[in-house]
């Protein structure tokens, strides 16, 4: 499977079709730049939206995978699929000897950190005392961190709903553990908001994946309700004011930054920048 040549494959039955890079990009909602650099060899399209290249392209997926049209022998078809079958599966099974190492590196890393702050715990206290909250708070972070460490982008579903069941009643365990009540009464309200946030979040870049500027400016954007939301409850629990000079000045800052990446993402459609 050669990058270079199923590019120069999609940037063939594109313009047989009589389609510029930017009018593929709109079929597939994606920009530009995508296509080109699937044309220049320098990534492969999404398998999201592999079915619907081909079919604008009127090609096979064995076809777009193998770079060239293939004629309709079945032997000859069948030893192509397999190949590009082969090959893919390498590729997956490289990804992933590559990820476990590196997560089985990490894993060893938090496990002496760990070790590390009981021996000084034990050698300060004669006791566990303060290394409990580090140890919770690390084995915490392990478990929600390790899926997307392991998996790339496909962990993060698994982190997100890891972090979604582990979040209250880590907070309780810390309250507990630092014998503070308000730690997990202000703690668990703030963590739910949080994670509201955090799956609209989630939502936004699955769906506009091929379309980072625009996912990254409504970021920001939804980020500005969120903040009036978040210290309005902070309000309500703890007094003060809702919105001081600082907080007006990092909603400023976030409208600042959705403006700047819509219309970038505006531009990157349109064509006017690459």
């Amino acid at each position: 499977m050669n990058q270079t040549e199923i590019g120069k494959f999609i940037a063939g039955c594109r313009k047989e079709k009589g389609l510029t890079q930017a009018q593929l990009a709109e079929k597939l909602n994606i920009t530009d730049r995508a296509v080109s650099k699937w044309e220049t060899g320098k990534c492969m399209p999404d398998s999201s939206i592999m079915l619907e290249l081909c079919h604008i392209l009127d090609v096979t997926v064995n076809e777009l995978l193998s770079g060239e049209r293939i004629e309709m022998n079945q032997n000859h078809y069948e030893e192509k699929a397999n190949e590009n079958l082969i090959e893919l599966q390498r590729k997956d099974e490289n990804h992933m000897n590559r990820n476990a190492i590196i997560a089985v590196l990490y894993t060893i890393a938090m496990v002496i950190g760990i070790m590390v702050c009981c021996v000084c715990d034990i050698a300060i206290s004669g006791t566990l005392t303060w290394s409990l909250i580090v140890l919770s708070s690390v084995l915490a972070a392990w478990i929600v961190s390790f899926p997307v460490i392991l998996l790339g982008k496909k962990g993060v579903l698994i982190a997100m709903i890891a972090m979604s069941i582990l979040i209250v009643p880590f907070m309780y365990l810390l309250s507990i553990l630092l014998k503070v009540k308000e730690v997990f009464r202000i703690g668990a309200v703030m963590s739910m908001i949080s994670l509201v946030f955090l799956w609209i979040i989630y939502v936004i870049y699955r769906r506009l994946k091929e379309r980072k500027l625009l996912a990254t400016g409504l970021t920001f954007l939804f980020a500005i309700p969120f903040t009036f939301l978040i210290n309005s409850v902070l309000s309500k629990m703890i007094g003060g004011p809702v919105m001081d000079v600082w907080d007006i000045l990092s909603v400023f800052i976030l409208f600042v930054l959705a403006a700047a990446f819509l219309i970038g993402d505006y531009a990157k459609k349109k064509g006017y920048i690459r």
